[in-house]
C-alpha cells in the first residue's frame, strides 16, 4: 500500500541568510519538522562570512572561501529559496514582500538580515564609496580594485575593530601586489575605544608597521572622486573609500510595526519580537533583557535557541531562553597572517593567534561545506526483478530530466492512426498541432514539468516559459492557456497560498507573451507538477521542422546545461551561483527571439531530447544532415565541470541513443543533456545569419551560430 508524504500545514519563513539562519538551516536539515514548509529569502545565492572578510581583503583567502552557499544549504534543509531583497513585512496579513513576485505568506517568521554601513547623509558617499556591510559588495569591489595597477589611495572611515582590520588588510594586500599605496583610517573620535589599552597599543603598532595613517577627531564633510575632504579643509587622496562606521538597520524594518530600539528589532529572551509570530536574531536586533554590542559571536550562539523556539512556535516543544555571555573572545586580524586575541582584559598577538583564528573560522565554514550525507532508505528485502536497475543510483530528476524517453514516446505516437478530421493538420515531429478554424490557423500544445525547485513562483515561471516554447518555435502568437497543477498534500490554507503564487506568476508570464489564462485544473499528489495547455495564432505559415535547407546556418538562442545543473543541485553538488544563473536562463522568455527568427526555414525549442535529439528532428523532417561547431555551442556556468565529473540527468542515456555516431565525452556530452525552457534552435539562410545573430544579442539573448545543415544525412562535428 502506498504511503503518501505527510501533508504540509504551516509556513516558516527565514528572512536573510545571516550566520544564525545558516546554522538553523543546517540543524533543520538534520532534524526537520514534519508538516512545516521552510522558506529562505535572501538577496543572493550566497552569504559572506564576516569573520573571514579581512583575510580575503588581505589576500589570504579566495573569494569562494568567504561564502556560505545558501542554495546548497537550503537543498540540504529541504527549504525553498526565494532570491530577492525583502522590502516589508505585513504582520496583519502575515505576508512578506519581495519586489517582482507575489507576497510570501507565513505563520512564523524570523529576521536575520544584519546591518548596513551606508552613510546616506555624508555627501558623496553613495557615488564614491562602498559600505563595509553588506559584505558581498565590498568583497567584489575590492577584488576589482586590487587587480588594478598604479599607485593606490585608500580611505577607511571608522576606527572600530572592523575599520582597523580592513585598513591593515588593504595595506598588506597592496604591498603584496607591489603597488605603492597610501592607506588612511579616519574617525571623528578616538579609534579602538572598545578595546583595552594594551590591545589597542598592539593594533596601533601593527598599523604603523603597515604604513596606515590614522586621523582621529576629524569629521568628513565630503567624498569626491579622488579625495576625501575633512572639516578642517584637508584633502586626503582617495580612489577607494569604504565606510565601517555608522552601521544601522535596514530602512524597511521601520515600517513593520514591530517594537524597535533605534531602528533595531526589540526581542525578548525567546528572541521573539513584539509580534509573537516574528522572531529575530543577529545584528538587526536589540536584546531587551540583556543588551549586547553587535558581534557575530552572539549571532552564532543564538542559533540553537532560535532553532528550538521556531519549532516550538510551530507546535513542537517548549520555548527556551537565550542568555548571552558577558564577554567573549575577540580575534582581530592584523593584516599579515598575524592576529590579536583579547578576552577579559588580557591579550596576545602574533602568527600563532592567526593560526588559531583561521582554525576557528575554517571550522565554522566547514559546517556548510561538508554537509552530512543522508542515506536513502534501503530497498525491501523482497522486491521484483529489475527494481534496483530501474531505480538507479540517484533520485529522479525534475523538469525535462523526468520526461519519458524519446523512443518510448515516438513509438507510442507512431502507433496512433493519422487524423481523420480535415481541420487538424499533423506535422512531422513537431510538438504542436495546427488547427484550421474558419480559415484561421491555430497552434495547440501542452506541456508540464515535475518540479525541481520548491519555490512555486519560480517553478511556475519556468514551466510557463517552457510551455510557450512550442508556440514560439512555430512562429505563432500565444493566445490562450489553461493551467494544470498538482500540489503536494497540504492544508487548505497552504493550498490557497500556493495556488495564489502559482496563478499570479502564470498570469504575469502569459500576459507578457500576449496570451490569457482562461482556466485550469488542479489536484493533490506526492509532489508538485505544473503544466499548461496553450493555443497560438499563425498569421503566416507556421515554422515547422521540415523547412530546413542544406547550407542554412544553425542558431541557438540559449546555452546548454540545465539538466546537468539541476541533477547536480538535487545531489548537493552544484554551487548556488551556477544554479541561480541557470534559473535566469530558464526564465528568459523567447518571444523577442521568435520575432527576430520569424523568417527561419525551420525551428524548434531545445527541451527534453537535448540539442542532438532536437537537431536530428529537424534533419529527419527536412531530409538533410548537420555539421556542428562544438566550440561555438554556448554552455551554462558550471555545467561543463559538472558534466566532466560524470553528473548526468536521468534521461541522458536515452538521449544518447539518439545519435550514437557522436562522441559523448567532454563538451559533446552536453549535446544529450535535457533542457528545461531551453533556447530556440533555428535554421536560417546563411547570408543573413550574422545579422540575425547580432539582433538576437542586442535583444539580450546569449545566441550563437553553432553549425549548418548539409546535404549528407547524419550529425557530425566540424573538422
Amino acid at each position: 500500500m502506498h504511503t503518501p508524504p505527510l501533508p504540509l500545514t504551516r509556513d516558516l519563513v527565514l528572512i536573510g541568510g545571516g550566520h544564525t539562519h545558516a546554522l538553523v538551516l543546517r540543524k533543520w536539515g538534520m532534524k526537520p519538522l514534519p508538516g512545516a514548509r521552510l522558506t529562505l529569502i535572501n538577496p543572493g545565492p550566497t552569504a559572506p562570512y564576516s569573520g573571514m572578510l579581512p583575510g580575503f581583503v588581505a589576500g589570504h583567502y579566495e573569494r569562494s572561501e568567504l561564502d556560505i552557499d545558501l542554495v546548497r544549504l537550503a537543498r540540504f534543509a529541504g527549504a525553498r529559496v526565494v532570491l530577492g531583497a525583502v522590502n516589508g513585512i505585513d504582520t496583519q496579513k502575515r505576508e512578506i514582500h519581495v519586489p517582482g513576485r507575489p507576497p510570501v505568506a507565513f505563520d512564523v517568521a524570523s529576521v536575520n538580515v544584519g546591518i548596513t554601513s551606508k552613510m546616506p547623509s555624508l555627501t558623496g558617499f553613495a557615488d564614491h564609496a562602498v559600505p563595509a556591510k553588506p559584505l558581498g559588495r565590498l568583497a567584489a569591489c575590492w577584488a576589482a580594485y586590487l587587480e588594478g595597477s598604479g599607485s593606490a589611495a585608500i580611505v577607511v572611515i571608522g576606527g572600530g575593530v572592523a575599520g582597523v582590520e580592513l585598513a591593515m588588510a588593504m595595506a598588506h594586500a597592496l604591498k603584496a601586489k607591489g603597488r605603492a599605496s597610501q592607506v588612511t583610517l579616519i574617525d571623528n573620535a578616538s579609534v579602538l575605544t572598545a578595546t583595552n589599552p594594551k590591545a589597542a597599543a598592539t593594533i596601533r603598532n601593527a598599523m604603523t608597521d603597515l604604513g596606515v595613517d590614522v586621523i582621529e577627531h576629524s569629521s568628513i564633510t565630503r567624498i569626491a572622486k579622488d579625495h576625501v575632504e575633512l572639516e578642517d579643509g584637508r584633502q586626503i587622496p582617495a580612489t577607494f573609500v569604504t565606510g565601517a562606521a555608522g552601521a544601522h538597520p535596514y530602512d524597511w524594518i521601520a515600517n513593520t510595526g514591530l517594537d524597535l530600539q533605534n531602528g533595531y528589532i526589540q526581542v525578548n529572551g525567546h528572541l521573539q519580537s513584539s509580534d509573537p509570530a516574528v522572531f529575530a536574531a543577529g545584528d538587526c536586533v536589540h536584546l531587551t533583557e540583556n543588551p549586547r554590542p553587535k558581534a557575530g559571536v552572539y549571532a552564532v550562539r543564538e542559533a540553537p535557541i532560535l532553532f528550538n523556539n521556531l519549532r516550538a512556535a510551530l507546535g513542537a516543544g517548549r520555548m527556551k531562553r537565550y542568555a548571552p555571555q558577558k564577554d567573549y573572545l575577540k580575534l582581530i586580524s592584523l593584516g599579515r597572517k598575524s592576529a590579536l586575541a583579547e578576552r577579559l582584559g588580557t591579550s596576545f598577538s602574533g602568527p600563532l593567534m592567526w593560526t588559531w583564528k583561521n582554525h576557528i573560522d575554517q571550522s565554522f565554514m566547514n559546517k556548510f561545506r561538508d554537509l552530512p550525507q543522508m542515506r536513502p532508505s534501503p530497498l525491501p528485502r523482497d522486491h521484483a526483478s529489475g527494481l534496483r536497475e530501474t531505480l538507479g543510483d540517484k533520485p529522479m530528476c525534475g523538469g525535462c530530466g523526468a520526461k519519458v524517453g524519446r523512443g518510448a514516446l515516438r513509438s507510442a505516437l507512431q502507433a496512433l492512426p493519422p487524423p481523420e478530421r480535415s481541420d487538424v493538420i499533423s506535422l512531422p515531429g513537431d510538438d504542436a498541432a495546427v488547427l484550421l478554424t474558419g480559415g484561421t490557423r491555430q497552434v495547440m500544445t501542452s506541456d508540464h514539468l515535475r518540479a525541481f525547485t520548491l519555490d512555486p513562483a519560480l517553478m511556475t515561471r519556468i514551466a510557463a516559459v517552457h510551455a510557450l516554447g512550442d508556440i514560439w518555435a512555430m512562429g505563432a502568437a500565444p493566445q490562450a492557456a489553461t493551467a494544470t497543477v498538482i500540489l503536494p498534500r497540504m492544508s487548505a490554507e497552504l493550498q490557497h497560498r500556493t495556488m495564489s503564487e502559482i496563478m499570479t506568476i502564470a498570469n504575469d508570464v502569459m500576459r507578457a507573451a500576449g496570451a490569457e489564462i482562461v482556466g485550469g485544473h488542479s489536484s493533490m499528489g506526492d509532489e508538485m507538477t505544473i503544466g499548461f495547455t496553450l493555443t497560438g495564432l499563425c498569421e503566416n505559415d507556421p515554422i515547422t521542422l521540415a523547412g530546413g535547407r542544406p547550407g542554412d546556418a544553425l542558431i541557438l538562442t540559449k546555452p546548454l546545461g540545465s539538466g546537468v545543473l539541476m541533477a547536480a543541485e538535487m545531489a548537493g553538488k552544484a554551487d548556488g551561483a551556477s544554479v541561480t544563473a541557470a534559473f535566469q536562463h530558464m526564465t528568459q522568455p523567447q518571444s523577442a527571439a521568435a520575432s527576430i527568427l520569424s523568417d527561419a526555414h525551420a525551428m524548434t525549442d531545445v527541451t527534453g531530447f537535448g540539442l542532438a535529439g532536437h537537431l536530428q528532428g529537424i534533419c529527419e523532417a527536412s531530409d538533410c544532415g548537420a555539421t556542428l561547431d562544438l566550440s561555438s555551442v554556448p554552455v551554462m556556468q558550471g555545467a561543463q565541470d559538472l558534466s566532466d565529473q560524470g553528473v548526468r540527468s536521468t534521461i541522458f542515456a536515452d538521449n544518447r541513443s539518439i545519435a550514437m555516431e557522436l562522441p559523448s565525452d567532454g563538451k559533446a556530452a552536453l549535446l544529450f543533456d535535457p533542457q528545461t525552457a531551453g533556447g530556440l534552435l533555428a535554421a536560417v539562410a546563411a547570408d543573413g545569419a550574422e545579422t540575425v545573430l547580432r539582433d538576437l544579442r542586442d535583444a539580450g539573448y546569449p545566441a550563437s551560430i553553432i553549425g549548418q545543415l548539409t546535404e549528407t544525412p547524419g550529425l557530425r562535428f566540424q573538422s
